[in-house]
């Protein structure tokens, strides 16, 4: 297993096949993932396409992850924790001055994907939703949005496979609402195809 520093964000290779295992290894924390394929970074992640094809908010073993161009991305293969959000954006810069005026700015998990996933041709402003690994977004009868601490108990994770050449960022989230006003890392793996 490999470690992401809270408050960062790394981007690695992930194959076709490969399987990605993100974990909370302290309970209570969030990763932002953002996957783009490794033939066009143009070719993105979207939220929108994903609940229209999965007919489903709720995303969770079984559920695939589509693209903009609505081709699968991501199948999730194991998850035991028990929600994650791809209703909302990374945290940034704005999202701290809006949210947060009393606290530090913090460039948070949409800085860090830029700068991650700069190398692999990926524009800031192309960033879309993320899929917000162990978040907990509730929505009220009325459709107001509240962020509440994660309910991740030490070691949740969940798994992916690859149904493409994928550039993948991953974060462990900086935002105060996300986390339950603690940062905290994220541990990741990936299992190659042989």
């Amino acid at each position: 297993m490999e470690r992401i520093a809270p408050r960062s964000g790394i981007a690695l290779r992930l194959p076709r096949g490969a399987e990605l295992t993100v974990i909370d290894p302290e309970g209570g924390q969030v990763s932002d993932m953002l996957a783009v394929s490794a033939e066009d970074p143009r070719e993105i992640l979207s939220n929108g396409r994903t609940f229209d094809y999965e007919e489903s908010l709720r995303l969770t073993t079984g559920a695939r992850l589509w693209s903009n161009r609505s081709r699968v991305m991501l199948t999730i293969i194991e998850d035991t924790a028990p929600h994650h959000d791809f209703l909302l954006t990374p945290c940034s810069e704005d999202t701290f001055r809006h949210f947060y005026p009393d606290k530090p700015v913090h460039r948070g998990c949409f800085g860090n994907l830029a700068e991650a996933l700069a190398p692999f041709g990926v524009e800031p402003d192309s960033i879309p939703a993320a899929f917000n690994i162990f978040m907990n977004v509730t929505i009220a009868p009325d459709g107001r949005l509240a962020v509440l601490p994660p309910q991740t108990k030490p070691g949740d994770l969940v798994r992916f496979r690859a149904e493409m050449d994928l550039v993948v960022g991953l974060t462990a989230c900086s935002a105060y609402a996300s986390n339950g006003g603690t940062f905290k890392p994220i541990d990741f793996g990936v299992m190659r195809v042989l």
